[in-house]
């Protein structure tokens, strides 16, 4: 594959709003390095900080990058030290960047990695999947192990990741599952526990149209939480004694504070949403302590057993992660997909080309 001199990069210049496209010389990867043509990226919920620069993107970013971390592409051109991959194969990227040297590394934990970088925040690599061309460290990339995973599909292992991830701490077979939040996580997540042989699937949301899409993507039970009191729904669902099994995707501290009320005695919940401020739970020797619960977390996807067990259940047809996508724009108009993004119009269910 002919590489070209120059390419189309999206760039965070200045701390300030916003973004900016320039024609730039295409890398040449280093010793433990691959050169990846991107086909696909995919905007996530950190971008939009990243886009604003605020708080939250101050701390998790370093100008100048690239932004975009969810990617798959191409490999272009290897570094002389590379004997995984091959030109021609199929990669995405592990955007969580492990050193391979800390305790959690040496625990078999890279997805915690204690000293973590990211691909597209400027941190260990000013590269990012908002451009033409990208540079990935070798051990970074997943190669694609099917040939009918599409691109798209492709693109959408890494937040799909993050559900599975969430969903298999907590045990779902044969047990009941409640996700709060019918936001691509939620409903990644309500799908995976079903083709991880849950009882029962009810996710409860504010959102009419996420609802719609979740019924669609085969939800047992939705609830429009701004119409219907959700623990006394609950209660109504489970006779009385709470769910056994819950994802909190919705990240709103209010959400989480009032989850645990939910739950019945020796249940399992997992925190995947990311509040932004203190959780404080309400009665907690009755919602927490006397019910033995137990709570997980997760960040990010193991590497990289999480990526071949999303794939698979996307070959098997268990779940359909491009069902949460709601528009896709060519790459120069990189400024009408973020607009569309924060005017609050890219609502699902509705994908438009």
């Amino acid at each position: 594959m002919a590489i070209p001199e120059k390419m189309l990069a999206l760039r965070k210049m200045e701390p300030k709003e916003g973004y900016t496209m320039n024609s730039e010389p295409v890398p040449l990867p280093k010793k433990d390095e691959v050169l990846i043509k991107i086909e696909k990226v995919a905007i996530c919920g950190s971008d939009i900080a990243l886009y604003h620069w605020n708080q939250v993107a101050q701390t998790i970013a370093t100008i100048p990058f690239i932004p975009g971390h969810e990617a798959v592409g191409i490999v272009t051109c290897l570094g002389t030290g590379c004997q995984q991959l091959e030109i021609g194969d199929r990669v995405a990227v592990e955007n969580h960047f492990y050193c391979g040297e800390c305790y959690t590394c040496q625990d078999g934990r890279g997805d915690i990695c204690a000293k973590m970088d990211q691909y597209g925040h400027g941190r260990g690599t000013e590269h990012g999947g908002f451009s033409e061309f990208s540079i990935v460290k070798e051990k970074y990339c997943y190669k694609l192990q099917y040939e009918t995973t599409t691109p798209l599909q492709a693109v959408l292992l890494e937040p799909m990741g993050v559900a599975h991830n969430g969903v298999e701490t907590i045990d779902v077979k044969g047990q009941e599952v409640l996700v709060l939040g019918a936001g691509p996580i939620g409903l990644l997540a309500m799908q995976i526990s079903k083709s991880l042989g849950c009882t029962r699937t009810i996710i409860a949301d504010v959102n009419p149209a996420r609802l719609q899409l979740a019924e669609k993507m085969g939800a047992d039970v939705c609830i429009d939480s701004s119409k219907e009191d959700l623990h006394q729904k609950i209660m109504e669902l489970t006779g009385g004694v709470g769910v056994s099994r819950l994802v909190e995707a919705t990240g709103a501290t209010p959400v989480v504070n009032s989850c645990f009320s939910l739950l019945r005695k020796g249940a399992k919940l997992v925190l995947i949403g990311l509040p932004k401020s203190a959780i404080h739970i309400e009665n907690p020797l009755q919602n927490v302590i006397f019910k033995s619960l137990t709570l997980t977390t997760v960040h990010g996807r193991k590497i990289f057993s999480t990526w071949e067990k999303c794939e698979q259940l996307i070959k098997d047809q268990q779940v359909d992660p491009t069902l949460v996508v709601s528009h896709e724009f060519p790459f120069q108009q990189w400024q009408d997909a973020f607009d569309t993004l924060l005017s609050g119009i890219s609502l699902f269910p509705f994908k438009n080309k």
